[in-house]
């Protein structure tokens, strides 16, 4: 078993930054859905498991696509913003699950997705798992956002706001490592970006798990220092975030 030792159960982390997580956090590049017709892995018709799928931006991504949804997701709160912000789609159903226990039927589901959620699998058990549900030969993508390398200016200052401050920061971006363990993948990389003002780029940062939040006695200095990143950083008081997605497609051995 691949173990973790987070300071936070990873399937209750997110309870307390749902409506952050709503507003805040970035979708993903139209041009994947193009890249994975273009690969024969995606048609309309494309049975999906979005697994941790959060308050269901990657859902909603496929959703649009006209595909039929299943999003599996452990965290309750997080379960029912998506139901409420999807309630719109016949074709989403919601399901409590997780990456080792989705709850589905076998053979059931042509291609898994997994956005921004492959760092709190366990590997060996979400392995099997994804076999089990998967039809022969279904296919996988892992998908995530990464910001930038820290390169420019505003992109090392952020991340170094982000270890000063993060709680297990370092532990959580290593097990993004494990996908070498997960599958053999082709890698496509897309760029992507956010354009926030401070409230929005504030509600960006809190949005994750391992920053803390009011009740924690650091916060007052935190949000200050955030603060002054964002006024060296701003033109015309707006800064943009910009991302590498990286999308990680492969078939499980």
């Amino acid at each position: 078993m691949n173990e973790k030792k987070y300071k936070i159960d990873p399937k209750k982390r997110f309870s307390s930054r749902v409506e952050n997580y709503i507003k805040y956090r970035p979708s993903y590049p139209l041009k994947i859905i193009d890249f994975l017709k273009e690969k024969r892995i995606l048609a309309e018709d494309t049975v999906i498991a979005d697994i941790g799928s959060g308050t269901g931006i990657l859902t909603k991504f496929f959703l649009d696509n006209g595909n039929p949804v299943y999003g599996i997701e452990p965290n309750k709160d997080m379960r029912e913003a998506a139901e409420k912000h999807l309630q719109v789609y016949t074709r989403f159903s919601s399901l409590e699950g997780s990456a080792e226990s989705t709850g589905l039927e076998e053979n059931c589901i042509d291609f898994i997705t997994a956005g921004q959620s492959f760092h709190w699998f366990d590997v060996v058990e979400a392995k099997k798992e994804f076999k089990r549900i998967l039809k022969p030969n279904g296919n996988v993508a892992l998908i995530w956002n990464n910001r930038g390398k820290a390169g420019t200016d505003f992109n090392s200052s952020y991340e170094n706001f982000i270890l000063k401050f993060g709680t297990d920061y370092k532990e959580i971006k290593k097990n993004d490592g494990n996908v070498d363990l997960f599958f053999n993948y082709q890698k496509e990389t897309f760029y992507n970006f956010q354009e926030l003002d401070f409230t929005s780029f504030k509600g960006r940062v809190l949005s994750s798990s391992y920053i803390p939040l009011a009740d924690n006695p650091i916060f007052p200095k935190m949000i200050l220092e955030l603060e002054n990143l964002f006024n060296k950083h701003q033109r015309n008081g707006i800064i943009r975030i910009e991302y590498d997605t990286e999308v990680y497609i492969g078939k499980l051995e």
